[in-house]
């Protein structure tokens, strides 16, 4: 049931929306009108996440799912006197590895400027610290792609502290199956539910219990799921597998977290999950994420009285140049698929 070319094909166009931390609308607003064509009626919360509800056989139980459109990110954190733009995080970016990589800065009124984060040693030819200067957030700056030399020229463009950098995303699908692209964490999760939801309606699935998908808009920060529907007595987180160190995920395997930062994900809700992969035949792994949070973690700590579990697609060199694979996708989708069916 898996349809890779329509899930691959969502997720390059949702990965080509700008939406870091606090600005998701546009991909908030593509999720909600893709869905709406497949004849759903989400709705949206203050806080701006997208609710999908489908009715189950079941309909005294309700689970969730959840996945966010949120992104890392940057925005201006004040403007130098030579008209680069000094920067702060959103989120937690690997920012080695934003020396040298495209950018737009969005401003309050929707104007997009493009422009290059850099090193403040950017020359090997000018700075003697230029290969060993850190890249950390204090040491790079945007350079614009207009003709600026001061503070006043940058604020005469209407650019001011507090506006959005978003930085290119570099999205390649390979022939031999590889997404390579930043903000797969969780955007490939995005493209899965939103593949799950096609294939209940096009194949005209019953779930066991009614579903209440959510899009959440702030889990880069912690908050994303923090509240949730209160006839929800279980939440699947769906989010990045991590890979490295004593990790036995890969870029192929769909990955079932017993543990993160947070503590331990319910037992018998991650025992089930790994044996309907089994059942499934699937590439799956089981992990321990130490330095990790969720939806579901959020969800717990805001107090939600539910049965909490999180699994993912595998995706390597997470919060920089990430990788994964549609084997990878495609195990999530199907353990999913099993889930929600029993």
């Amino acid at each position: 049931m898996f349809n890779k070319e329509e899930t691959v094909s969502f997720l390059v166009e949702l990965l080509s929306i700008n939406s870091p931390t606090g600005y998701t609308k546009h991909a908030i607003d593509f999720v909600r009108e893709t869905v709406e064509k497949l004849g759903y009626q989400p709705k949206t919360t203050p806080k701006g996440n997208l609710i999908v509800e489908v009715a189950g056989k079941d309909t005294t139980q309700t689970r969730g799912m959840s996945a966010h459109v949120d992104t890392l990110g940057l925005m201006v954190r004040s403007i130098n006197s030579d008209g680069t733009l000094a920067l702060t995080k959103l989120g937690g970016p690997l920012t080695p590895t934003l020396d040298g990589e495209y950018c737009d800065i969005i401003t309050r009124d929707e104007k997009v400027y493009t422009g290059t984060i850099l090193s403040n040693s950017p020359s090997i030819h000018v700075f003697t610290d230029a290969s060993t200067k850190a890249r950390d957030i204090d040491n790079l700056v945007v350079k614009l792609d207009e003709r600026v030399e001061s503070k006043e020229d940058v604020q005469a463009l209407g650019i001011q502290n507090g506006d959005i950098v978003a930085y290119d995303p570099k999205v390649v699908v390979t022939d031999s199956g590889f997404v390579k692209s930043r903000f797969l964490d969780d955007k490939a999760s995005v493209a899965i539910l939103v593949s799950i939801l096609a294939t209940l309606k096009q194949k005209q699935l019953e779930p066991a219990t009614n579903l209440t998908f959510i899009f959440s808009t702030y889990e880069e920060v912690g908050h994303g799921a923090s509240w949730i529907p209160e006839d929800i007595t279980e939440l699947l987180a769906v989010d990045m597998g991590c890979i490295g160190l004593d990790l036995e995920c890969t870029e192929y395997d769909v990955s079932i977290c017993a543990k993160d930062s947070s503590g331990p994900y319910d037992y018998d809700l991650t025992t089930r999950l790994v044996n309907y992969a089994k059942k499934k035949e699937l590439d799956y792994a089981v992990d321990i994420y130490p330095m990790y949070g969720s939806d579901a973690s959020a969800a717990l700590s805001g107090g939600a009285n539910i049965k909490a579990a999180l699994i993912g697609p595998g995706v390597a060199s997470s919060h920089g140049m990430e990788r994964t694979h549609v084997d990878a996708i495609r195990n999530t989708f199907e353990l999913i698929l099993e889930y929600i069916q029993h």
